[in-house]
């Protein structure tokens, strides 16, 4: 789950990190009265949309089609620029890098004080599954994608690592500060930034935090500039908070549908749907279609516990999208039996009108029973042993490359 900067920055005054003071706006007016209030000659206006790049993007009028502005972040040293920026950046389309060409209308602004910047830097927190650990990944080079830093200048990231049984080390925080070339004052911000971010981390469940920019003002002060945070969706039973700060305008519709019938789905750009039980399975056979030389169309992941009715709503939701030339169903019994499977299979083609080739390959709990009971069913569906099997058949089916 993300959520937008203003509500990071929420978060962030709450655990003690330094921000600029901004006020969250709809509208136009809200935008000015922001202005009024803030008491600042210059702000930012920022559009707020979940994706990053938005400095860089571009906003569309979605009616027309035209160009209305580039950058959907601007800075303002007149109340009549502020309404300016916020006219073009309110109820326009904004595309950036990650949004994709059909980027996402903003319903939502920021207008923020603006900060006299000597230096910009990068920050996120995130979990290392590799070391078990909380992995802290820093940079001078702040204000660019963190991947072309990575990519021309990977001397100029600098990493530490906290074990979640012990937290961050204070040796480790100041050590990080020092290989981004700060001292004194800085410095001591920069470790008690650490200090926050890393328990505001741990007690939000947090996956990633990351800002950029993170700046030190010509007073010396660690300002986060910005505030990306992603929360991990397995522990939402733990938070019923989350839900105020949830926008699903900024979600697909078929996703938040999937979620409510218990179904992990995410849309992706390829042809062939995936019906898996199990992440790990899921991403297995994206990876293994993709060796083929076949595109996934999905991740969709029914879980442990499915049912006729939702293995039904899963094959309902994947032919939804046009772009889905074939079907593979990968599914490993454990508590859920294959047998069982087969005859959903069966009974939700029927009802959707199946019209695309499908592969079911079975394992584990009467995984031979439930390749019977399709081989029997005068469907047409090809059965196989192996996920190697399935991909190879199901690329083939559609025309793909072998």
């Amino acid at each position: 789950m993300n959520i937008h900067e203003y509500q990071a920055k929420a978060m962030f005054r709450e655990s003690g990190i330094k921000v600029q003071d901004g006020v969250h706006c709809t509208n136009v007016e809200e935008a000015l009265s922001a202005y009024d209030s803030l008491g600042s000659a210059v702000v930012a206006v920022k559009s707020q949309i979940h994706a990053g790049g938005r400095g860089k993007g571009t906003l569309f009028d979605p009616a027309s089609g035209e160009e209305v502005m580039q950058g959907g972040v601007k800075i303002a040293f007149s109340r009549d620029e502020v309404g300016e920026y916020a006219s073009n950046i309110s109820g326009n389309l904004l595309v950036t890098k990650q949004t994709g060409p059909e980027g996402k209308i903003v319903s939502n602004m920021y207008v923020e004080s603006g900060c006299s910047i000597e230096h910009e830097y990068y920050l996120a927190v995130l979990v290392d599954r590799d070391s078990k650990s909380v992995l802290f990944m820093a940079s001078t080079e702040g204000g660019m994608d963190i991947e072309e830093v990575a990519e021309k200048t990977p001397e100029a990231i600098h990493k530490i690592w906290a074990d979640p049984m012990n937290g961050i080390s204070e040796e480790d925080a100041s050590g990080l500060a020092s290989s981004l070339g700060l001292s004194g004052d800085s410095s001591g911000e920069m470790v008690e930034m650490l200090v926050s971010l890393y328990e505001l981390f741990i007690e939000r469940d947090c996956s990633m935090i990351e800002i950029n920019p993170l700046v030190k003002t010509e007073d010396g002060s660690m300002v986060a500039l910005d505030a990306k945070v992603s929360f991990d969706d397995n522990a939402d039973f733990r938070h019923p908070w989350r839900e105020e700060l949830r926008d699903v305008s900024e979600e697909e519709e078929v996703e938040i549908r999937a979620h409510e019938l218990g179904l992990s789905y995410v849309k992706l750009d390829g042809n062939i749907g995936c019906l898996v039980n199990g992440a790990g399975l899921a991403m297995a056979s994206m990876d293994v279609i993709k060796l083929y030389g076949g595109e996934p169309a999905n991740f969709l992941d029914i879980g442990g516990g499915a049912t006729k009715e939702s293995i039904t709503a899963a094959f309902e939701i994947i032919l939804e999208d046009s772009s889905v030339e074939g079907i593979l169903v990968n599914i490993f019994g454990g508590i859920i039996r294959c047998d069982m499977v087969a005859r959903s299979v069966i009974e939700a083609s029927e009802e959707v009108g199946l019209d695309v080739p499908l592969v079911v390959r079975f394992s584990g709990t009467n995984h031979a029973e439930g390749k019977a009971v399709l081989d029997g069913s005068g469907m047409a569906v090809h059965t196989t042993s192996t996920l190697s099997e399935g991909a190879r058949k199901i690329v083939e089916l559609i025309g793909g490359n072998n």
